[in-house]
């Protein structure tokens, strides 16, 4: 889930020891279902043991064919009347074809990644129809077409509640937020999530790419939220993950109905995270970038190439995701990726994460110290089992954390 050129460096104090695979581009994507999508260990452990080492297309076809399993398990169980063990089996069967696409994410576009997608969404929402309340899935007006998304409500009483509007990063999809964010739920927040530009079906099936000025997609967001009478006016909230870190409080500046904003983690500049990765050139060069010669950039180009996990990162998703076709291209579009301007005319109070190991929070500080509204910045740690990318491997900690401030900061109890 890293966004920019450089990567991870990790502390002296913390193992390194991989779980499942020396890829670390299959490792990270295995404890990603393992952690994050909260998937069995004992399934995640059978798949990987049909998995060669780099072997994308065996990665493909050993996940799908786990997700193909259990979707039946659910489909016997909801036959049976099982609910609770179909709803259960629906939601694994859902974070496994996301799995098994995310080697292939990239332009252009494979037509398995299509169909895992697809498949992905329809499982879920056979998930969602056995919630209580069912899930609602919505479409949001937009510019002409629609944004996916999902409306969970608390109970279903029609009380107007607080709710909590998440919004993605690079290349995860409203499927598995719902995963990431559920603990809102039970705390009395209605959750509305939905993928915008650059994220799940508007880029896979819809053809949008990334923009900065996110206020422009989550106003029309907040706008349908507010139609909703299960939604309190006074309590709508964003929150976004990884690099929704950066969307979130660019959106919040320029969208002032929010009661509050959340990002998890803080990021202050994409340009300045992707020059970072740059400075082995030489001072002049580096000086003038992203207005350089192209060739300049091919040394770093033939290293992103030999990288498994930067290739993957920046050529196969931040390219697509962004709509270049270049790494000089992709320097230029992260310029507009900034909250220099815009953290000071953020108003709603607002929560910052810091992961000690995650390169997206490597100037969280910077946003903090730029802030003008009531803000609080919450350091998750290695010794804590917190310190990586959205605090993957300890999620109920951010729960914890980020919840109990919006508790206080909205005062609901």
């Amino acid at each position: 889930m890293e966004t920019h050129l450089s990567h991870t460096t990790t502390p002296e104090n913390q193992k390194t020891g991989n779980l499942f695979f020396d890829d670390p581009l299959f490792e990270d994507f295995a404890v990603r279902a393992l952690s994050l999508d909260g998937c069995p260990l004992g399934e995640v452990s059978a798949t990987i043991s049909q998995i060669v080492e780099g072997d994308r297309d065996g990665w493909y076809e050993q996940w799908a064919a786990t997700a193909v399993r259990i979707t039946a398990l659910g489909d016997a169980s909801a036959s049976a009347g099982h609910t609770v063990s179909a709803r259960d089996a629906y939601l694994r069967a859902s974070s496994y074809y996301r799995t098994a696409y995310l080697p292939l994410y990239g332009s252009p576009v494979d037509p398995r990644l299509v169909q895992a997608f697809d498949k992905e969404t329809a499982v879920f929402q056979k998930a969602a129809a056995l919630m209580r309340p069912p899930v609602e899935p919505v479409e949001i007006p937009y510019e002409g077409t629609t944004l996916p998304g999902y409306f969970f409500r608390v109970d279903d009483s029609g009380r107007p509640r607080p709710t909590l509007v998440c919004t993605n990063g690079y290349d995860s999809t409203i499927n598995e937020m719902y995963v990431a964010f559920a603990g809102a739920l039970p705390r009395g927040y209605n959750l509305l999530l939905f993928d915008g530009p650059g994220q799940g079906r508007p880029l896979i099936e819809q053809d949008l790419v990334f923009r900065p000025d996110w206020e422009n997609v989550v106003t029309p967001v907040v706008e349908f939220a507010l139609t909703r009478p299960e939604v309190d006016p006074e309590k709508v909230v964003l929150l976004g993950w990884s690099f929704g870190g950066y969307l979130a409080p660019r959106a919040a500046s320029g969208e002032h109905r929010l009661a509050a904003c959340l990002a998890d983690p803080g990021f202050w500049d994409l340009f300045e995270a992707n020059k970072a990765g740059l400075s082995a050139l030489p001072r002049e060069t580096f000086d003038k970038l992203p207005d350089v010669d192209p060739s300049v950039l091919e040394p770093f180009m033939e290293k992103i190439r030999a990288d498994p996990k930067l290739r993957w990162s920046i050529i196969q998703r931040n390219f697509w995701v962004h709509g270049v076709d270049s790494l000089l291209e992709f320097l230029k579009v992260s310029e507009n990726y900034s909250l220099k301007e815009a953290a000071a005319q953020i108003r709603c109070p607002t929560l910052l994460g810091c992961s000690e190991s995650d390169p997206l929070s490597w100037n969280a500080d910077r946003i903090y110290d730029s802030l003008t509204c009531p803000r609080k910045l919450v350091r998750f740690m290695n010794a804590e089992g917190a310190g990586d990318h959205c605090e993957v491997r300890a999620r109920r900690l951010f729960d914890q954390r980020a919840f109990d401030w919006l508790d206080e900061t909205l005062s609901v109890s």
